[in-house]
Parts: structure tokens; C-alpha cells; sequence
């Protein structure tokens, strides 16, 4: 029955992630040892050499002697002091400072607000906004009509003006692990938005129906909240191609969930399902389907023995503790901390997991309750 992975502890997973990593770039210097050590590094050092003298215009006669490439790092130091090179080299610096002044940059818990010059910065085209302790985001946002991307995630703002409709140009939003619990009807008028990211937000438990209007998106995360269905806007969204609705309350899918002809990845871990709906079947470009199985009583047969190329991964969830604790503010942040462990390692799993070319035919079962 597809692709199944008992997790007891994510703990324990990321341990084993992590020996993996270790395994890994253990290889890795075995491996570059051994490159050190034969011809064929030596051919590559020269070979890159040689191109690194070409894009700086070296003549041949600099670094060739009697037919044998000549890797001596002075001939691009001298070649360096070359004025037109220099000239070059802050040609390129200068276009790099020119990009940069359009972006936006805040982080650290000393921020409770962004600074007032910003209002004056209204030609930027990115925000990059994170861990701070911003709660509110100014109305002078409707003024940065450029804006493309409005990166905001692990601060503590617990709103989203209205203004934010007025930013038509803009393609990427993410407010994820914020403490938002309702989304503007206006954001709607975001016309051109491809990302939204709402994730690990907690208590959003609806969108509102302008959503709908959003036909460009191709990205929408937002689990780590409180939805009980899908959102009616979320199935008009007619290019969605990645949805992640994992941990939160969902008890079932709707039957027309197959009008998302364009989805290639449906996360829906860590809910309530206790069944699938047939519909799945009819989505044409679904890649991948992750669910949670311990709760799950009916999957049809044709999603398991998909012969489209679906990937269909079951993981199977143990009752996770919870923390006893007076400050129910201290629990949602560790809840909150735990859903940013657990979807680091969901990210690196999924990578890894469409690096195969299949998932097993047969049921694999992985049982994990050593505590590290």
C-alpha cells in the first residue's frame, strides 16, 4: 500500500538525518583525496586555470611554457594589476550595488518596528523582513507600488493591512510562523502573486473567498494551522501546482479536489483523513501525495497502484507528548519550533525522495523508538 514510514520521534529522524550528513561528507573527503592524488585533478586545476586566464584576457604566452600550463597564481595577480581589468571588475561591483540598493534588508529582536526612513524607500522591490518582534505592518505599504517580493516570516506581526491589495506587481508574499489568524479579503487584488506563504501561522482556520481571484498562484503553503477543510478559493486557483495543507484539522478532501488539473504536490500529512477521495485519481500531473496513515481506513486501490508515475508516501504518525505547562504561550512556541523541526526535515525528505525514480511497489516499514 505505497510508501509507509512509522515516525515515533522526529527527533530520532533528524539524528538519523544528521548521521547521514555525516556519512556523507565523510565520503565526500575520501573522495577528494583521491581526486587530490590523481592526474585527472591535476588536468582540472589546469583546465580551470586556463579559463579563469581566458576571462581575464591573459595571453596564452603568459601561462604557457614549453607546451605545460604553468598554474603559478602570480600570472593572474600581475594580470590583475591591469587597469583595464580593475576597470572591469568595478563595472560589475557597480551593477551589484545598483541591484542591491532596490532590496530591503531587517532581522533581530531589537526591531519592534521598521524604521521610519523606510517610507521614503518606495522605488525597493523586495522586503526581507525576519526574526524580529514587528507586530504590525505600516499602511505606507500601498506606497511601494514596485514591490515584487514581501518576505516576512518569524516575526510576531498578527496582522496584514488591507493596503496590502494595492501592491499589484507583487509575486511573492510569505507571513509564515507569524501570528496572523485571519488573512485580508484584499490580498485578492494581489493579481500577479505566484507564492503565498502562510505556514506555521497556528490559528488561521479560513481564507477568504477573494482568494479566488488569485489565478497566477503556483504555490501555496499553509499548514501549521487550524483549517478544517480546504478552502473553497484554494480549489479556483487554477495553476496551482504545489499545496501544502499538512498539520492542521482536516477530516476529509472534497470530491471535486480533481478540478486542480495543474497539481504536481498535494502534502497532507498530519490531519484527519480517514479516507481518500477516488477523485485523486483524475488529477493528471500529481507527482506526489503525502498523507498520514494511521487514521486512514479507505485509500482506493488505483492511487497505490498508480500507473502515471504518482508517488504515494504514507507516513504513520505515534501520538506525539505534550508538554505540561502553565504558559499557554510557551506551549504554541514549542509547538510552533516543532513544526519549523519538522518541516526542514519534510523539505530534505521530499528532495530526496523525487530524486528516485519510484517509491517501492511494497509496503516499507521503518519503526523508530530509540531516544537518542
Amino acid at each position: 500500500m505505497g510508501h509507509q514510514v512509522i515516525i515515533f520521534d522526529f527527533s530520532v529522524i533528524r539524528g538519523l538525518w544528521e548521521t547521514r550528513v555525516k556519512k556523507s561528507k565523510e565520503r565526500q573527503r575520501k573522495e577528494k583525496e583521491r581526486l587530490e592524488q590523481s592526474a585527472l585533478e591535476k588536468i582540472k586545476q589546469e583546465w580551470n586555470f586556463i579559463l579563469e586566464c581566458r576571462k581575464k584576457g591573459i595571453p596564452q604566452s603568459k601561462y604557457l611554457k614549453n607546451g605545460f600550463v604553468d598554474i603559478n597564481e602570480k600570472n593572474l595577480d600581475t594580470h590583475g594589476k591591469n587597469p583595464q581589468l580593475k576597470k572591469s571588475h568595478a563595472l560589475s561591483d557597480g551593477v551589484n550595488k545598483e541591484q542591491n540598493k532596490f532590496i530591503f534588508q531587517l532581522s533581530g529582536e531589537q526591531w519592534t518596528e521598521l524604521p521610519d526612513s523606510l517610507k521614503e524607500q518606495i522605488y525597493l522591490k523586495e522586503w526581507h523582513v525576519y526574526n524580529t518582534l514587528i507586530q504590525t505592518i505600516p499602511a505606507y505599504l500601498a506606497l511601494f507600488q514596485d514591490l515584487r517580493v514581501l518576505e516576512l516570516s518569524k516575526n510576531q506581526i498578527n496582522h496584514l493591512p488591507a493596503e496590502i491589495g494595492c501592491l499589484k506587481n507583487l509575486k511573492v508574499l510569505n507571513v509564515s510562523f507569524n501570528n496572523l489568524k485571519s488573512v485580508p479579503p484584499e490580498l485578492g487584488d494581489c493579481e500577479n502573486l505566484e507564492k503565498l506563504d502562510l505556514s506555521g501561522n497556528m490559528e488561521i482556520t479560513e481564507l477568504p473567498f477573494e482568494l479566488s481571484n488569485l489565478k497566477q498562484l503556483t504555490y501555496v503553503d499553509v499548514s501549521a494551522n487550524k483549517f478544517h477543510s480546504i478552502p473553497i478559493c484554494v480549489l479556483r486557483m487554477s495553476n496551482l501546482q504545489w499545496l501544502d495543507i499538512s498539520s492542521n484539522s482536516l477530516k476529509d478532501l472534497p470530491e471535486d479536489i480533481d478540478r486542480l488539473d495543474e497539481l504536481q504536490t498535494l502534502l497532507l500529512q498530519k490531519n484527519k483523513l480517514t479516507y481518500l477521495p477516488r477523485a485523486l485519481v483524475n488529477m493528471p500531473k500529481l507527482s506526489l501525495l503525502v498523507v498520514s496513515g494511521d487514521d486512514l481506513v479507505e485509500i482506493p486501490t488505483a492511487i497505490c497502484e498508480s500507473t502515471t508515475g504518482l508517488k504515494f508516501v504514507s507516513l504513520k504518525d505515534s501520538p506525539v507528548e505534550t508538554i505540561v505547562c502553565e504558559d499557554t504561550e510557551e506551549i504554541i512556541e514549542n509547538e510552533r519550533e516543532r513544526e519549523q523541526v519538522e518541516k526542514e526535515f519534510m523539505k530534505a525528505y521530499i528532495e530526496d525522495l523525487r530524486e528516485r525514480e519510484s517509491t517501492p511497489s511494497y509496503t516499507t516499514k521503518v519503526m523508530l523508538s530509540l531516544q537518542l
